[in-house]
């Protein structure tokens, strides 16, 4: 059974008006613009001082923050690109996920606040992440690294890893959640799934992709990871739900990625919607738990 407080969640999503703003491009529009003139606060919560050490440094302008666990000295190391549909900065509930991964998995997180459209796109983003995720894994070896990202986020996250791998640079383990495959949604399932997806929308979204994608073609996989190699990826872990339109190109990547020989895990929440592992709800724990143990392993 569905928890109260998913239920509750998805109101509140409904209430927001995510599905409306999603479902009209001339809405995606205006608020990119309206984002545009008064930018969004992508400052990390002040309570989560208590909990963990958090410093800044930039890099080509983008604010570049380290949460760090306060045990002590450790190998462990991860990169956590955080969704909004690329027109939406990092919120408070990516915070909380990112300071709980580092105290439990006493793990290093890096968390680039990258530019988001119009004045990011992947041909800048991608190449960057990818250079961080490199930086890393030659510090500490890719066995000890985690690239993490939801959403859009992982979108970014599963194309830098496959730029990695075109470097002959070993593969880290990347944590995906609800991640944005094939941008073209040419999925005949995700017109099943739509109706039932209280948050996302096509129409919408495809308005942020254009931007986001800039010159490249929508199937580049700096773009669409889908269409790109997954030879030579490390470990890959999928967090989806049924009631999430990404949640069929999930099936499509992973049935791809095993073709391959990938070792690729899909955990599937049946009835549970977009980014469920990070809401405040009674089902994100168990994936929380399983996000942390994978990090920490």
């Amino acid at each position: 059974m569905t928890s109260a407080s998913a239920r509750a969640m998805e109101v509140l999503i409904r209430f927001r008006g995510s599905k409306k703003l999603y479902g009209s491009p001339e809405r995606v529009r205006a608020h990119i613009e309206d984002l545009t003139i008064r930018p969004a606060s992508f400052a990390p919560p002040a309570k989560l001082d208590k909990q963990v050490d958090i410093s800044i440094t930039y890099r080509d302008g983008w604010p570049i923050y380290l949460v760090t666990p306060r045990t002590g000295t450790t190998t462990r190391r991860a990169i956590y690109t955080h969704g909004g549909a690329w027109i939406h900065e990092i919120v408070g509930f990516h915070w909380r996920f990112v300071a709980e991964v580092a105290v439990r998995a006493n793990c290093e997180v890096t968390v680039p606040v990258y530019p988001l459209v119009p004045l990011g796109s992947a041909a800048q983003v991608v190449p960057v992440i990818a250079d961080l995720a490199e930086e890393l894994v030659t510090e500490v070896g890719a066995s000890n690294v985690s690239l993490i990202g939801d959403s859009a986020g992982a979108t970014i996250t599963l194309s830098a890893a496959q730029l990695l791998c075109s470097r002959g640079i070993a593969g880290p383990r990347l944590i995906l959640l609800s991640p944005g495959l094939d941008l073209t949604f040419r999925n005949p399932r995700i017109a099943h799934i739509n109706p039932t997806d209280p948050w996302l929308d096509v129409p919408g979204l495809r308005v942020a992709i254009e931007q986001w994608r800039g010159d490249l073609p929508i199937d580049d996989p700096l773009v669409s990871p889908f269409f790109g190699d997954v030879n030579g990826l490390g470990p890959i872990m999928i967090f989806t739900s049924t009631r999430d339109i990404t949640n069929a190109d999930a099936h499509a990547f992973v049935h791809k990625a095993k073709e391959q020989g990938v070792n690729v895990m899909l955990s599937e929440a049946n009835g549970m919607i977009h980014v469920y592992p990070l809401l405040p709800i009674p089902e994100a724990k168990q994936a929380r738990t399983a996000i942390v143990e994978a990090v920490a392993s």
